[in-house]
């Protein structure tokens, strides 16, 4: 699930769901929920969550 693998990743580099929220300028009620599952992010949205957490969409979709 996507929303596991950038949980995944992100608590790798250390940060909190509040970190990747400003890093992505996102909020961070949806940044959790996509996290969670509960929302299916769009390609752009993948786009820049991968930008911020230094990683490929590809990554993401491992």
């Amino acid at each position: 699930m996507i929303g596991e693998r950038i949980a995944q990743i992100r608590k790798e580099k250390g940060w909190t769901q509040k970190d990747l929220a400003q890093a992505t300028r996102l909020s961070r009620g949806y940044t959790a929920a996509i996290e969670e599952g509960n929302q299916q992010p769009k390609i752009k949205t993948l786009a820049l969550i991968a930008s911020a957490l230094g990683v490929t969409i590809e990554e993401l979709l491992r």
